[in-house]
């Protein structure tokens, strides 16, 4: 693309999109030239709009627009289960299972000491008092954390510091690939990767 300030502003923001790259920003950066003024302000809107409306669930930390979310507001969910993921959309890759009846806590992230994270930089603290303080006794974690190394760090360390203070704690099942994503996972395998969760 030629040198041009305000279009290369714009390919720079967008290369900050997870999984965008040079070439796919420049492409959507041309979109967007070709786009009416209309198609523009449209998806400015819906940018605007979103991140005013958007919150996240008092409870669960996963995406709300009205206070809880509404797997919390769920009467007929299990209250005695939590599982417990890194992102707000593994839930709906978990939810397409149908293998799945309980609550959710979303961490945002996982451990990695490598990169500066520890276990303050994500939703743990909150997790380990919404355990202690549940009006329903908590009888199982699942940790549903993804199967590379930050995930399988953060699991270990959950199991250490929950031992004692739920009845059961289990890891999802490796029906999942290592070094996988769970929110790309097709739903059988997450399906029977649930189902045959094990202890630790």
């Amino acid at each position: 693309m030629p040198n041009i300030p305000h279009l290369d502003r714009l390919v720079r923001a967008l290369k900050r999109l997870p999984g965008v790259g040079p070439r796919q920003a420049e492409r959507f950066a041309a979109y967007f030239l070709r786009a009416s003024r209309g198609e523009v302000e449209e998806f400015m809107a819906a940018l605007s709009e979103m991140k005013a409306a958007v919150v996240l669930c008092p409870q669960c930390f996963a995406y709300s627009e009205n206070g809880l979310c509404e797997i919390c507001r769920d009467t007929d969910r299990n209250t005695s289960q939590i599982c417990v993921v890194e992102d707000p959309q593994d839930i709906e890759a978990i939810e397409k299972t149908r293998a799945y009846k309980g609550l959710y806590h979303v961490l945002h992230g996982a451990i990695s000491p490598m990169d500066g994270r520890g276990a303050e930089q994500v939703k743990v603290r909150e997790l380990l008092s919404r355990v202690q303080q549940a009006t329903t006794p908590i009888k199982e974690i699942i940790l549903a954390t993804d199967p590379d190394s930050e995930g399988e760090t953060t699991a270990l360390y959950l199991a250490d510091l929950l031992r004692g203070q739920v009845e059961q704690i289990t890891r999802i099942g490796y029906g999942v690939p290592l070094g996988g994503d769970i929110d790309y996972m097709d739903e059988m395998t997450l399906g029977y990767s649930l189902k045959g969760r094990t202890k630790i």
